[in-house]
């Protein structure tokens, strides 16, 4: 059974991924790594290309595609909008969500247009957030709190997972 990472961007899903991975003894997975391994570009430059759509088909495709057991699996922060691949997670391990405030998530992201965060046109950070902490309520089989800065959250967390 694996672990698989869910929450916004900057919430510490591929850090504590690997972490963990290394706490477990489990293989470490980043699925944005494999996307960008796969296709040979960076993620913003996927998402300019192929546009927001075009880029979650990419991702749901490859999320949808592995088939790892005794990982860990960090997935990017718009893994969610695929109900494909969520379906997919369930099937091969435990979803865990790694909840952060909005005010935590706006701290930390810092420049987020080279991060390869699919925003959606007209849309605010806020109403990023708000769509997807939705999601990520409905898809997590466990949700821990990844508040209080990276370096105290990491080892908090990886012990309550």
């Amino acid at each position: 059974m694996s672990i698989i990472l869910i929450g916004m961007p900057s919430c510490g899903k591929s850090t504590l991924g690997v972490l963990l991975a290394k706490k477990l003894g489990m293989e470490f997975i980043d699925s944005d790594l494999l996307i960008q391994k796969k296709h040979q570009k960076l993620l913003h430059e996927l998402i300019k290309e192929h546009g927001n759509d075009g880029f979650l088909e990419i991702e749901s495709e490859v999320n949808c595609s592995m088939t790892e057991q005794n990982a860990v699996i960090a997935t990017g922060g718009s893994a969610v909008y695929s109900e494909a691949a969520m379906r997919h997670f369930a099937t091969i391990g435990k979803i865990v969500y790694i909840h952060i405030s909005y005010e935590e998530m706006e701290a930390r992201l810092g420049d987020f247009a080279h991060r390869g965060v699919v925003m959606p046109e007209g849309y605010t950070l806020r109403d990023l957030y708000n769509e997807r902490a939705a999601l990520y309520e409905k898809y997590a089989h466990v949700t821990v709190s990844g508040e209080g800065g990276m370096t105290k959250a990491i080892e908090r967390i990886s012990t309550e997972i």
